[in-house]
């Protein structure tokens, strides 16, 4: 493992979900290897183009989200898709050698066609979603990408892409491959996977009191109905946070309290809420003054886009030099 890139879209604020799932495995990558983590916002409007009010609002509350968490321009090179034009430059060269039937068996594309019925999906930019994505991964030369295994098919049909490329014009586009973290899934707040659609998500910027409202309306074990009830702490979603949240040691004495009707759930719940915040109380902190000065807030990606630029333009000449254009 020598480079690592990924990306996140800026389609709202980060959750918890979100930092275990993706800004965690970051974290630990950018001690291991040379890191280059960016904004996606090109791909945030394959989905969302209809209503672009909140894109940059979005992307720079993304921005202080990550370094609030811990990314830093001294160990990562933090970017802005769209502030670099190679990646739209690379997206139309590659969208030329790309069969339209690679991108229409792509699972996640007919997955979201069926559940986006909502929406007016159907367009060229959706379907060639992966094309954009191997040019975001290729133009620096990134040998690693994180993703989850529902994000295979992705990098297997960029792999493909990259292939078919260097077939055609030398082998002169790195074929990457998958790093597959082992982050556990935070369920949301209903049981169901954590997401914005399904509103029920603790956010990285919920207030103190905010977590502790949410967490009152966490579901327990529906077969409790009194406090001495034996509870079953394998389906209670409470149980799942204290096992992310709670110490080890601590989290073995809720389990066999539980088993034996020892501890009620709001009792269990008030301790997990003064958990999470413990855990969130120096992310908001240091979020409010990244957000207080804005300015110096979006200056640290600017020069990250900086670096980011010069590496994507010198790749990009190369290829284009590959293809045979006049440069």
């Amino acid at each position: 493992m020598k480079r690592v890139l990924s990306g996140m879209r800026p389609t709202g604020k980060l959750h918890l979900g979100n930092y275990f799932g993706a800004l965690k495995p970051w974290l630990e990558l950018q001690d291991r290897a040379e890191s280059f983590f960016f904004i996606a916002d090109w791909h945030a409007i394959t989905t969302s183009y209809q209503d672009t009010r909140d894109l940059a609002e979005n992307t720079v509350q993304m921005m202080a989200d990550w370094l609030a968490c811990g990314l830093t321009p001294e160990k990562s090179t933090l970017f802005v898709q769209s502030w670099i034009k190679e990646h739209a430059e690379l997206h139309l060269l590659l969208s030329m050698i790309t069969p339209v039937r690679w991108l229409e068996r792509n699972p996640t594309y007919k997955e979201m066609m069926e559940n986006l019925k909502d929406r007016e999906i159907a367009t060229y930019g959706f379907l060639g979603y992966p094309v954009l994505q191997t040019a975001d991964i290729v133009l620096y030369d990134a040998d690693t990408v994180p993703v989850g295994i529902d994000q295979l098919p992705h990098l297997e049909l960029s792999r493909e892409i990259v292939r078919r490329f260097n077939r055609f014009f030398g082998e002169l586009l790195v074929e990457p491959r998958p790093y597959l973290s082992e982050a556990p899934k935070l369920p949301g707040l209903d049981g169901r996977k954590m997401s914005k659609s399904y509103g029920n998500c603790i956010y990285l910027s919920d207030s103190k009191e905010e977590v502790e409202k949410k967490v009152r309306s966490m579901v327990t074990d529906p077969a409790r109905v009194r406090k001495t009830d034996p509870g079953h702490p394998e389906v209670c979603t409470v149980y799942a946070y204290h096992k992310m949240f709670t110490p080890e040691e601590k989290v073995k004495e809720i389990e066999e309290a539980c088993r034996k009707g020892e501890i009620g759930c709001v009792q269990c719940k008030k301790l997990l809420a003064q958990n999470i915040n413990s855990f969130l109380e120096p992310i908001r902190s240091k979020r409010e003054e990244l957000l207080s000065d804005r300015d110096s807030l979006i200056d640290i990606f600017r020069e990250g886009s900086k670096r980011a630029s010069e590496i994507a333009r010198k790749k990009m000449k190369e290829i284009k030099k590959a293809v045979n254009f006049l440069v």
